[in-house]
Order: structure tokens, then sequence, then C-alpha cells
């Protein structure tokens, strides 16, 4: 006989649907294109909405990346990464390549630069978002934490620990450059200004 404690978690496990699921969810308009919502391990998670200064590090990136980019490359801004089987965040930025965009039935499978602007979402960002980002095997994903005025940057993603093995935080006096983006030397003091 199962104990109690065991019953009621049975009854409020989540849940998880694979990334087809999903995208049937969008087809058929249970979900609609325009909810602020994405796909993380298998969970329908709430987005968090944007303030002012959100807002203002994505439009600041936005036009830092767009200068440095390489012409093999693209950046898309809030738009969907289509994660193994049972992840599909929006970053608010991604670098991919133009060959990967391409031939991406739905979205990108991959990408060399991701990143997550975080206020309200900073936790979910580093641990949920930082687990998914380094399962994927991207090599490299920034956290630009706009009250802590710092830039998290993660790299040597561990697919069988799904985690980053190497982290660093660039602040305000420092610059900031990825492989991704040779022409970039952010200036993260300007980032949050």
């Amino acid at each position: 006989m199962r104990s109690l404690d065991a019953l009621e978690s049975s009854l409020i496990a989540p849940r998880r649907f694979t990334l087809e699921e999903y995208h049937r969810l969008l087809h058929v308009g249970v979900l609609g294109e325009d909810e602020h919502v994405e796909l993380l391990e298998g969970l329908i998670v709430d987005m968090a909405p944007q303030g002012r200064p959100h807002a203002l590090a994505i439009s600041r990136l936005t036009e830092f990346f767009m200068a440095a980019r390489r012409p093999d490359c693209r950046v898309r801004v809030q738009l969907p990464l289509s994660l193994r089987e049972d992840s599909e965040p929006e970053p608010d930025l991604a670098v991919v390549t133009r060959e990967e965009e391409d031939r991406a039935q739905e979205h990108p499978h991959t990408a060399l630069l991701v990143v997550e602007v975080a206020a309200e979402s900073l936790r979910a960002d580093r641990l949920l978002k930082g687990r998914v980002y380094a399962r994927a095997g991207i090599p490299e994903y920034w956290v630009a934490d706009v009250e802590g005025r710092v830039v998290e940057v993660y790299t040597a993603p561990d697919a069988v620990q799904n985690r980053y093995l190497g982290m660093r935080t660039v602040g305000a006096g420092e610059s900031l450059g990825s492989p991704a983006l040779p022409g970039l030397a952010l200036r993260v003091g300007e980032l949050f200004a």
C-alpha cells in the first residue's frame, strides 16, 4: 500500500511534454503564438515580463551584436531554439550560423552563443536554462544580470553533467568578447548605463 506522501506527490507531479507535443499545442491553438511561454525540460513555463532595464539591455546587446556579427551568422532576438526533445527556450539573443537557421525545419537546434537578460528570472536563468543550454552543447552562455550590473559568462558545456564547467563574471570596468562575434568589444558598463 502506498503512503499518503507518495500518493500526494503522484497527484501533483507535472505533466511533461515533448517538443513535438508542444508544437502541436501551438498548431491547434491551445497555446497562442503570442503567449509568453517556453518549453524547458518538458514543462511549459511562463516567461518573466520585461521591465525597462531588461528591455534596454536587450536593445543595446542587439546593437552591439549586429555590429560585430560574422557574415556567416545571424543574430536572433527573442526567437525559439528547438533543443533536444524536451526544450524550446526563447533566449533574449542567440547567435546561430546561417546554415543552421536555413536548414532547420522548425527552429535552429543549436547556437554559438546564447544570452539571457535577467532580473526576476536570474535564478532560473542560471540553473534551469543553464542546464538546458549545457545539455544542448551550446559553447557559450551569458547571463546579463541587470540588478548586479554584471555579465556571467559560462563556457565548456558538459552534456553528461548538464552544466557548464567554466564560469567568470565580467563587471562594469571590463570588456567582453566572444569567439562567436570576433569583432565584439563590449564594455559591460555601457550595457547597463
